[in-house]
């Protein structure tokens, strides 16, 4: 199999990633602009409620740089150990799906059981290709 598909899903999460970013920084400007968060606030982040449609994005973003890293770590390890096959793209792949409707219900209507499952489904993928990985290598 091409060991560079594997780094596709991880292009695309990275892209999620700056996206995400990049819509936060509009927002805390925009908040500042508007009145609903006083700049001085972002001295050590404390001191004023941030607005919620500022939270939501917010938090996403630091969603986004939590539970990733491990995927991040193992498609590199895939990819160094010629190890990819389907499954594990297949794996990658419904990851980086699950985080983009994560991201979507979070930065959106923020339902909490649709952003569980979301959440969740991404949890699974993500075993499923740690312990695919380690069997691989041990069993090599």
């Amino acid at each position: 199999m091409n060991q560079t598909l594997i780094l596709y899903p991880l292009f695309v999460l990275v892209l999620l990633t700056f996206i995400i970013a990049i819509w936060m920084g509009r927002l805390r400007f925009e908040a500042v602009k508007r009145g609903d968060l006083n700049v001085q606030y972002y001295r050590l982040n404390r001191g004023d409620e941030v607005p919620e449609y500022l939270a939501k994005v917010s938090q996403n973003y630091d969603n986004l740089l939590e539970l990733p890293i491990l995927f991040y770590v193992v498609t590199v390890l895939l990819y160094c150990t010629n190890k990819v096959e389907l499954a594990q793209l297949v794996l990658a792949w419904l990851f980086v799906v699950s985080r983009c409707v994560h991201s979507y219900v979070h930065t959106t209507s923020n339902h909490l059981r649709r952003r569980m499952r979301a959440f969740l489904a991404g949890v699974f993928a993500l075993a499923g290709m740690w312990c695919l990985f380690f069997f691989r290598i041990a069993l090599a």
